[in-house]
Formats: C-alpha cells, sequence, structure tokens
C-alpha cells in the first residue's frame, strides 16, 4: 500500500475538522462481463467460461473479507443504499447476492428502506433469475440498454438487440418498480431521428429513472485506439437538447447533468456521491471515500480479480482492509472534490453542506465563486448554490475555476 501525504500536512498546517459525518454508502464491484465492450474503461474483465475463470463463491468469500477487515472504519455508522457494480453483477446467482446482502446487514446498520441496486445487462435475463434477486433484498435495478437500434448496439459490441432490450424491461417491471435505463448517444453514425427513437423509446417504458450519456472515447479502450466515426460537436448538442425536452415532456426532471427522474425517484445512492457523502468500495479496483473529525480519506482495492482475492486473504481487523492505495484529501482538494460533484446537480447544494461536508467556510472559495458568478456560470444567495444553464452546458469550464491550483496560485 502507497500512502501519499498532502503538501500542507508535510508543513504542518492544520486540516479542517468536520462537525458532523456525511451518510455512507456501499459500493460492491463485480468485474465479470460477458463480453468487454470497445467503449468501456471500467475495471471489467470478459468471462471466458471453458476457462472456467469466474470464481464465483471464492470471489464472494473475498467479498465479505474485505467487508469485515473494512467496518472498523466504518462502525455503527448507518448505510443508506447499496449499490452492486461491475461489470455485469447480475452475472451472480440470486443465492450470492442474498448471502452478500446477509453478511452487510449482519455488519453495518443498513437503513430500513436503503435502496440496493444491482446492474445488468439485457443479455443475461431470465425471469426467475431477477424474481429470486429481488426476493434477496434488491430493490432497484439499472439496465444497461445504451441503444435499442441493432445497428448501434452491434457498433457498441453489446451482446443485446432491440427486442432483448425490450423484453429486459418488460422482465424489470414486473419485479421491481424502481428502474433505471442506461442510455447512450453521439453513437457511430447516429443521427438526430435515430437518437430521438431511443430516448422516446425508453420514456415509453415505464421505467422511472433514466440516464443519457454522451459516448466518449476514454483513454485504454478499443474506440480510443481505433475512433468509429461519430456525429460532430453541434449534432450531439442537438440532441442533448432534445433529449432534455423529451424527457421532460414525459415528467422526467432533469436532476443531474446525465440523470433524469420521475418525481421522487432519483438515485439516492448517486445523489450521495454528488453531495461529497462517504462510500465504502469493496470489490477488485474499488474506490472508497471515508471521513473522519479530522481527515478524509480517498483509498483504492487490488484492480486484478486474482490478486485481490488473494490480498484479501491476507488481511486481518487489525491491518484492516488490503489497499492498492490510500491518500489523505488535503484542504486544498476538498473544495474542488466538493464543486466537482455538487455543480453537476441542477438544483446545485445549500452552503451549510459545503460546510458539512468538507469542514470548510464558503468563504474560502468566495473569490472562486465570485469569478463563476461574474460569467452567469452559477447563481447563489446566503444559503445555496446552483448552476445556470450556460453553467450546465459549459460545466467543464465552471469546474476549472474551482481547480486547487488555480486557488494556491
Amino acid at each position: 500500500m502507497t500512502t501519499t501525504i498532502s503538501p500542507e500536512l508535510m508543513i504542518g498546517s492544520q486540516a479542517p475538522r468536520l462537525t458532523s459525518l456525511p451518510p455512507l454508502s456501499l459500493y460492491i464491484h463485480i468485474p465479470w462481463c460477458m463480453k468487454k465492450c470497445p467503449y468501456c474503461d471500467f475495471n471489467s474483465h470478459e468471462v471466458r467460461t471453458e476457462r472456467g475463470d469466474m470464481p464465483e463463491a471464492e470471489y464472494v468469500a473475498a467479498l465479505i473479507r474485505d467487508l469485515e477487515t473494512a467496518v472498523p472504519q466504518v462502525w455503527g455508522r448507518p448505510v443508506v443504499s447499496v449499490f452492486f457494480g461491475g461489470g455485469t453483477p447480475s452475472l451472480f446467482s440470486a443465492q450470492s447476492i442474498e448471502t452478500i446482502l446477509s453478511t452487510v446487514r449482519a455488519l453495518l446498520p443498513l437503513e430500513l428502506f436503503a435502496e440496493i441496486t444491482l446492474e445488468a445487462n439485457p443479455g443475461t435475463f431470465e425471469m426467475q433469475k431477477f424474481t429470486d434477486f429481488r426476493a434477496a433484498g434488491i430493490n432497484r435495478l439499472s439496465v444497461g440498454i445504451q441503444s435499442f437500434n441493432p445497428r448501434h448496439l452491434k457498433a457498441l459490441g453489446r451482446i443485446h438487440n432491440g427486442d432483448d432490450a425490450l423484453r429486459a424491461i418488460e422482465i424489470a417491471l414486473r419485479n421491481f418498480d424502481n428502474l433505471n435505463l442506461d442510455l447512450m448517444y453521439g453513437l457511430p453514425d447516429q443521427t438526430l431521428e435515430q437518437a430521438q427513437t431511443d430516448i422516446e423509446t425508453a420514456a415509453a417504458s415505464g421505467a422511472s429513472h433514466i440516464s443519457a450519456y454522451h459516448l466518449t472515447l476514454e483513454p485504454n479502450t478499443l474506440f480510443h485506439r481505433y475512433p468509429p466515426p461519430l456525429p460532430d460537436d453541434d449534432l450531439t448538442a442537438e440532441m442533448q437538447l432534445m433529449i432534455e425536452q423529451t424527457l421532460a415532456n414525459n415528467g422526467y426532471e432533469n436532476y443531474e447533468t446525465s440523470a433524469f427522474a420521475q418525481p421522487g425517484r432519483e438515485a439516492r445512492h448517486n445523489m450521495n456521491y454528488w453531495l461529497f457523502g462517504d462510500y465504502l468500495g469493496i470489490g477488485a479496483g474499488a474506490h472508497s471515500k471515508i471521513s473522519f473529525r479530522d481527515k478524509i480519506l480517498r483509498q483504492v482495492r487490488y484492480r486484478q480479480p486474482k490478486a485481490y482475492v488473494e490480498k484479501t486473504r491476507a488481511s486481518t481487523m487489525d491491518a484492516g482492509p488490503a489497499l492498492l492505495e490510500q491518500r489523505e484529501v488535503g484542504r486544498n482538494d476538498r473544495a474542488f472534490e466538493f464543486m466537482m460533484n455538487a455543480l453537476r446537480l441542477t438544483r446545485g447544494f445549500a452552503i451549510e453542506t459545503f460546510l458539512e461536508r468538507t469542514g470548510l467556510p464558503i468563504t474560502s472559495i468566495q473569490r472562486q465563486l465570485d469569478e463563476a458568478e461574474q460569467r452567469v456560470l452559477i447563481t447563489r444567495d446566503f444559503q445555496h448554490v446552483a448552476p445556470t444553464l450556460l453553467g450546465r452546458r459549459f460545466l467543464n469550464d465552471l469546474l476549472q475555476i474551482f481547480l486547487p491550483e488555480k486557488r494556491i496560485g
């Protein structure tokens, strides 16, 4: 494990203290998928069933050991949400998911109505399996549709087609009344009309939440090495406006840059991220953010599943979890990390929340707030800060104002 000490701590300046600890979520990473998509930069590994290289039971045991050794860091704190991400967590059996959740409930005070989400892909849908997931304790499903267009699905390397996507939604809605659909736009050779058909199909499905992401070419992906023909910036901007208008007309609120929800169906887990809440991440490559009264830590688990399993075997309650990296979030980074997340929210944030989550007074970024307001990128009063429509359209420009280097200079 490597530990990085921020420069201000090295010179002895006192870190700001938190008056209260933020809400706590739990993230559980399951890193296997049926096929690695060419645009995906997540820590996911393609299953090769003939080699039997998805050691489900062994990995579940490793997750449990990881959680047991991490619990002392968050002892007694209630968990408001649980998220099974990947990869494709729905590849695991409902029995494995139930075993993990039973351990969570035994070790942590899980809130009575905690949101518990499982990610799934249409290519892995079976009616009985998803009935069993619901019985195991999952109460929210997030389905990676991406598109209903067979040509675009093929270009994205997906293993399902449009009919599979519609069938998956039908099965999901029989078992879950809280359903998210992930879609993408700006796809290879996609037209505005095709993007509109996708979003209208999603809106008509009855899903309570829709996430619409612009396809980006991430480093270390096949698409980055061999870029496909993508729509230009003007066309993708038209797609974004069309998506926002279509979903608004269908009763969805655009409460975050890429997230749209029916009233009261915002993702609690993601809202906790965006408001600089805490999250304990277990599983291969999982990230954590854990606050204490006098410090905020960020942690990373070992990325490769085999190494992760081996390292968890050697971890102990006294030594703590097996970490690849741990660093303390310094004073200068706290404000930026908070703003980087909270300014994604259409409604912005309460100034009181900034103080609670960072330990810093809002005056610590007074000059940056003044600049953002002068450039009409935010609105604010004595209680609240929110991005303007211009600020949401040029979010990167807005966030650059709060970069630590800019503040130090």
